[in-house]
């Protein structure tokens, strides 16, 4: 079984569908976790390949996808994380293809050793089970969490945003031919069929059938997973991620990677958001950081220091050091030193990605090992926080939890393990 019935504003119909889906996905879930290799590889190619046969039909649908958020009004940021052209299918194809060629991490042995007893104890990665993936705008995470999750020996349950509805139910269409083609159950992908929010409230609840909950958007739906949910959560927060220009900065490091961080996509969560820079470095490298970034359309808002540089920065407000713009905007705040800036990112960042630019390699240390965030970098951009460039081929999200998985969510975050034990007739005394 692969879908619940169709759309239906009923809360009850909504239930139904939700617990169909749910007895499906753990039927399921108990088959992949056997499933060879080969098979859920198999499965994955055939996927990438009917990804490309049914381009048109994917943007067809991502088509209609932009059509209802322009009438609704939805900001460009958002438009630009639902959009689907020819590279960013053709990337999806590559992601699934990819994940198919990573190692197997089921049945994988982690750790092994024996007692004084002579028992033979083995730690083992085992799938997880049923994944909920709840996630907002950006159709490629269709994909990508299928992928993994089928990868890893785990069934999903997909709820993409309202906006990527039509676009996401073409994904999954291709997924669960390549299912199909390899002889798996279609219920190992499924996309829940209706753009209503009760069904996210189900999901939440379904913890008979789901055993971990992945939301990935903005902080309002993080939160009400977070409050809500009675199945375990792997909470991908939002990116206020950060660069610190240390007084030992390569200039011209310091503008191409902060134009980098900023610039290059503005809408993925690895997006600088906040520039921090020493005192000692303000006069001589900032200048030419706020001229590149101006030059190139960024609104920067700045401290006291920063605006008497350049004419052109805007005052930042309190809130705007905490603020994830999604957008050419960017704060920037000029600081005493290492001591300062790290308090800076404790306080005001989300623990998600930050970068120091130095060649102090004393104080890169210092910064790598203090800044407690789940990605932290030297003399790199905050946008390298992507599975696909830690060469996981893809990810669900970047967590910024501390329990069971941290930073990018890749195949291996999506196990557990078990013990296995051999003996020859011990018993305990």
């Amino acid at each position: 079984m692969a879908t619940a019935p169709q759309r239906s504003e009923s809360p009850d119909d909504i239930a139904a569908a939700m617990e169909a889906i749910g007895r499906a996905a753990k039927e399921a879930a108990r088959l992949l976790a056997l499933t060879p290799a080969k098979a859920k590889n198999a499965a994955l190619q055939a996927a990438a390949a009917a990804i490309r046969a049914n381009k048109a039909g994917i943007l067809a649908a991502n088509a209609q996808d932009l059509a209802e958020a322009e009438a609704k009004g939805l900001a460009a940021p958002l438009r630009d994380r639902l959009v689907l052209n020819d590279s960013r299918v053709e990337a999806m194809a590559k992601g699934i293809e990819e994940v198919a060629g990573l190692p197997d991490p089921v049945g994988e042995t982690t750790a092994e050793w024996t007692r004084p007893n002579g028992l033979q104890i083995a730690r083992v990665r085992v799938p997880l089970g049923v994944i909920g993936i709840i996630y907002e705008s950006r159709p490629n995470v269709t994909a990508d969490a299928g992928a993994l999750c089928l990868k890893s020996g785990n069934a999903a349950i997909l709820r993409g945003g309202s906006e990527s509805f039509h676009s996401s139910r073409a994904i999954v269409q291709a997924l669960q031919h390549g299912l199909k083609i390899a002889g798996l159950p279609i219920a190992a992908i499924q996309l829940v069929p209706t753009k209503d929010r009760a069904a996210v409230g189900e999901m939440l609840r379904m913890n008979r059938y789901i055993n971990i909950i992945v939301p990935r958007g903005g902080r309002s739906l993080i939160e009400r997973v977070q409050q809500e949910s009675r199945v375990p959560v792997i909470a991908h927060l939002d990116g206020n991620c950060h660069v610190y220009i240390h007084a030992a900065a390569d200039p011209a490091m310091a503008v191409s990677v902060v134009h980098n961080a900023k610039l290059r996509r503005l809408s993925v969560c690895g997006a600088a958001e906040s520039l921090v820079i020493d005192r000692a470095a303000a006069t001589t490298i900032l200048p030419r950081v706020l001229d590149d970034l101006i030059g190139a359309g960024c609104e920067v808002r700045g401290d006291a220091e920063v605006q008497a540089l350049d004419a052109r920065v805007k005052p930042a407000s309190e809130a705007d050091w905490g603020t994830e713009y999604l957008d050419a905007i960017i704060s920037a705040k000029v600081v005493g030193g290492i001591d300062e800036a790290i308090a800076h990112v404790e306080r005001f960042g989300s623990h998600h990605t930050d970068s120091i630019i130095t060649q102090d390699t004393t104080a890169a240390e210092k910064f790598l090992r203090e800044v407690d965030s789940a990605i932290v970098l030297h003399n790199a951009s905050t946008q390298f926080a992507d599975g696909g460039e830690f060469g996981m081929g893809a990810e669900i999200g970047i967590s910024t939890d501390k329990m069971h998985a941290r930073g990018p969510v890749g195949v291996e975050q999506l196990t557990s393990y078990k013990y296995v034990l051999h003996g020859s007739g011990q018993v305990r005394p």
